[in-house]
């Protein structure tokens, strides 16, 4: 199979799909790798280094989009790309759908198969593609959160984790999960007083076992997210419903009750957000206030770290983008139910239930599309 990986042209989204590692397995593997030009130096990755492992360099997307069976990308596909995908053509990458009908309706009329990241599946529940960056995103929820409380950036002026003498700010997560825990796990280890609010007991006993002694479980309702609220430096979003909107948990009258300069960080803005008030930003416009609040919404944060989100991304990637490569779509799909739960799209027809639901499109089941 013909194997693209294309540069990444949202704002200040530096990660690349695939690193040569990869392409040297997919050439091993029988197959031919066309990376667009410049792909990957925003991490550090050269075309010589590509072309070393075995790959072609095309000089555009459309040059990619228009010789693979196959394309894969970090972040959906944007307005100038719609045109570009092929009938036919396997597109794998982060969609989000449910945060955007623009695309959604873009990629059922390129007739293509969309497959995404985020939806792949385990039995067990967990997302395998999702959590290295998910991973990530929770770790810089906690960087950019205290930045953003310095006061040269408008923020309260507060040190998360104190001085001696002096309290240690407090952190509210929302959400125990992936995200959640990590976001959690930075702050602890800066010092900070950490509230994490999830509403699964077994989850919240779990959290209490092997969390450090500066995070504090607590089972999560509207009246304990005012408390809690009111008594936060910095609040992360990290609610998640696979492949449906999240839920908006925070709302415009919450942020009444918080203290001025505090400061939001809605990692679930791919999702459309948990808080009322949030709107997606970028790198380059990362931060806005509503009420004295300031927000932080990007809605791709591990591309500021891309070296790092890179290889941690492409280590999970690789396995599902080998078996699509050698086996074609629908005999990888039928094999592997992880990898059928990221089928989104096919030929026009949405086959995942929350994608269908977010916009009251009709669902197709992925069996009567194979």
């Amino acid at each position: 199979m013909k194997v693209g990986i294309l540069k990444e042209i949202k704002v200040k989204e530096n990660r690349v799909s695939m690193r040569p590692a990869g392409v040297e397995q997919m050439v091993a593997d029988g197959h031919t790798v066309i990376v667009e030009t410049t792909a990957g130096e925003g991490s550090g990755i050269t075309d010589s280094d590509y072309i070393n492992a075995g790959a072609s360099i095309a000089d555009s997307a459309a040059a990619v989009y228009g010789g693979c069976e196959m394309v894969m990308k970090v972040k959906e596909p944007l307005p100038v790309e719609y045109d570009l995908i092929r009938e036919g053509q396997i597109v794998f990458t982060y969609f989000h759908f449910a945060a955007s009908e623009e695309l959604t309706r873009a990629i059922m009329d390129s007739r293509c198969i969309a497959i995404a990241y985020e939806t792949v599946e385990k039995a067990n529940g967990s997302l395998p593609l999702l959590t290295p960056m998910s991973e990530v995103a929770g770790r810089m929820a906690i960087q950019e959160g205290a930045k953003y409380l310095e006061k040269t950036y408008g923020g309260k002026g507060v040190l998360l984790g104190g001085v001696p003498g002096v309290n240690p700010g407090t952190v509210v997560v929302i959400g125990g999960g992936v995200v959640g825990t990590h976001a959690a796990l930075m702050a602890c280890g800066l010092g900070a007083k950490v509230y994490l609010l999830d509403t699964d007991l077994d989850r919240l006993r779990y959290l209490s076992e092997v969390m450090p002694k500066n995070c504090f479980p607590i089972m999560s309702n509207p009246a304990v997210l005012r408390k809690f609220l009111a008594e936060a430096d910095l609040v992360v979003g990290a609610v998640l419903i696979p492949g449906t909107m999240a839920p908006k948990l925070v709302t415009r009258d919450m942020l009444g009750g918080m203290k001025k300069g505090s400061v939001i960080v809605d990692v679930a803005i791919d999702q459309g957000g948990c808080f009322e008030t949030a709107k997606p930003t970028t790198h380059d416009d990362p931060i806005y206030e509503v009420d004295g609040i300031i927000h932080y919404c990007v809605a791709n944060m591990p591309g500021a770290v891309s070296m790092t989100s890179t290889i941690a991304l492409t280590n999970a990637t690789l396995p599902y983008a080998l078996a699509l490569a050698d086996k074609g779509y629908q005999k990888a799909v039928k094999d592997d139910p992880e990898l059928a739960r990221g089928v989104n799209i096919i030929k026009g027809s949405i086959c995942y239930r929350g994608v269908a639901d977010a916009f009251g499109l009709d669902f197709t089941p992925l069996e009567d599309l194979l």
